[in-house]
């Protein structure tokens, strides 16, 4: 991960400068000390360059002088405008613009130490890559950028505001690292045992193969596993951070927050095969999850006081002698009986018994689940909303604000009686799939059957778990959709 450091405005003595300027800022501190020391060739390449601070505007000056290799302008918009978002983003900016820089600081102007420390995790967020299995790339392509230095005037409030976001980033950087693995290498089996490693935060983590699962009833979940020779899953994870935190003794604490996803680690499909085109994405239908894992990292990397619990399922969809078939009917955990007319409509069967198991077992204040379930929310909501289904007023509008804060918007979608008549079975109690009409909205009435009276939210993040094209702190790839929303949801509503 970048390596962000904080220190006291001053020019740097070489190297590289960002410079974060508002619409009608005149030049101050570092600016003004960049333009005497490069006798005023930063104010006339802007001036040439009709830089004049717009949001998202950005300018690059090479070698103007005094030691520095490059000098890059960055626009914030309207003093009276920036919020935290927009200051991550033109972070993100500064450090795509330094990729081919060792080291760079960044001149954060009139900017807050919280607004400072926002523009460092942008500048994080947007250095992310995933070159695991890169063998032959050239050195020239390898981005260079190893460390930022924050340059603002309260370096105790801007590093007091960085220590957990730099806990939520790692967290994020966990779920991309999930998202981002081939589904050869990620199976069921392999991403449990890499949520093992949150016991090092002092989270408590729980396994249960097939054995456990078929001894509790799951066959919803069972069902969608068993045309795969890979066994499926289930992770339970822990943390105790209002009940006695990961090494204290338990205390007598609120219900913990439940966060649930849906975890197919590659999805052909089943019986009812997809297209061979574009089925290669299907290696990310394991995004809720992911995101679920990254969340559990960043509330214990960040010492979160509040208990939570986060539960994935984790299966294969695959076409195999033994894989299901259109028409089979199965139990769920629930006793409620469910024909599968659609194999491809999975992740709402895996869902189906995570959700009852953690109400049982957990009796939580809320679930949220996080699913890549439907190709109807992209055609609904694009790429730039998930789509929000929920049972509870109260929060929904707290995740709704928690989308907005962080830019990782919802838009809030219907139920209803009528939506949910769409599923009804012939043979059993109900049907995976209620038609083309509405998909996005029938799959979260599946959901809601096994909600049993429960505060809860769902989460179509279908059309946001990745990212066809850079952003100004999302590279391409996998975006970790939903880490920081919760993150947020839960620091400003459930802490303490």
């Amino acid at each position: 991960m970048l390596d962000i450091a904080f220190a006291k405005p001053a020019l740097p003595k070489s190297g590289a400068l960002v410079l974060l300027i508002g619409e009608g800022e005149a030049p101050s501190g570092v600016w003004q000390s960049a333009d005497e020391a490069t006798g005023g060739a930063v104010t006339r390449a802007l001036a040439a360059g009709q830089f004049k601070g717009a949001k998202g505007s950005s300018c690059v000056i090479l070698a103007p002088g005094a030691n520095l290799t490059r000098v890059v302008a960055v626009g914030l918009g309207k003093p009276a405008e920036l919020t935290p978002v927009i200051a991550e983003e033109a972070g993100g900016t500064a450090a795509s613009a330094l990729q081919k820089e060792a080291a760079g600081a960044i001149a954060t102007g009139a900017l807050t130490a919280e607004q400072a420390a926002s523009v460092a995790i942008g500048a994080v967020l947007r250095s992310y890559r995933f070159d695991k299995y890169r063998t032959k790339e050239k050195p020239e392509d390898k981005p260079k950028l190893a460390k930022l230095t924050v340059l603002t005037a309260d370096l105790g409030r801007a590093r007091d505001a960085w220590e957990p976001l730099e806990a939520t980033a790692a967290g994020v950087f966990l779920t991309r690292d999930l998202v981002s693995e081939p589904a050869n290498i990620l199976n069921p089996v392999e991403m449990a045992d890499r949520c093992k490693a949150l016991t090092k935060l002092g989270v408590k983590v729980e396994i249960l193969g097939p054995k456990e699962m078929g001894k509790l009833g799951f066959g919803a979940l069972l069902g969608v596993a068993q045309g795969s020779a890979n066994e499926p899953r289930m992770v339970v994870m822990e943390w105790h951070g209002a009940s006695g935190g990961e090494k204290g003794k338990k205390k007598k604490s609120a219900k913990p927050v439940a966060f649930i996803g849906k975890g197919v680690t590659f999805d052909t499909g089943g019986v009812s095969i997809k297209p061979a085109a574009g089925m290669e994405d299907m290696k990310w239908d394991m995004a809720g999850a992911g995101c679920v894992v990254g969340l559990m990292a960043a509330l214990a990397g960040r010492k979160a006081k509040v208990d939570v619990v986060g539960l994935v399922g984790l299966v294969e969809n695959m076409v195999g002698s033994n894989a299901q078939r259109p028409g089979d009917v199965v139990t769920s955990y629930s006793g409620q009986t469910i024909e599968v007319l659609n194999t491809d409509a999975e992740g709402r069967l895996v869902l189906a018994d995570v959700i009852w198991y953690c109400q049982e077992k957990y009796d939580p204040r809320f679930m949220v689940d996080l699913a890549t379930l439907t190709g109807a929310i992209i055609i609904s909501l694009g790429h730039e909303h998930a789509g929000l289904f929920s049972n509870d007023e109260d929060l929904s509008a707290k995740l709704l604000a928690a989308g907005t804060a962080t830019g990782e918007t919802l838009w809030r979608m219907p139920l209803g009686e009528a939506y949910d008549k769409q599923i009804k079975s012939d043979i059993a109690d109900m049907k995976n799939i209620g038609g083309r009409p509405g998909g996005s909205i029938t799959a979260a009435q599946f959901i809601q059957r096994f909600v049993n009276g429960k505060p809860w939210a769902h989460l179509d993040i279908a059309g946001t778990a990745w990212s066809t094209k850079d952003t100004a702190t999302v590279p391409k790839g996998a975006t970790a959709y939903g880490v920081r929303l919760l993150d947020k949801l839960v620091a400003d509503y459930f802490e303490g």
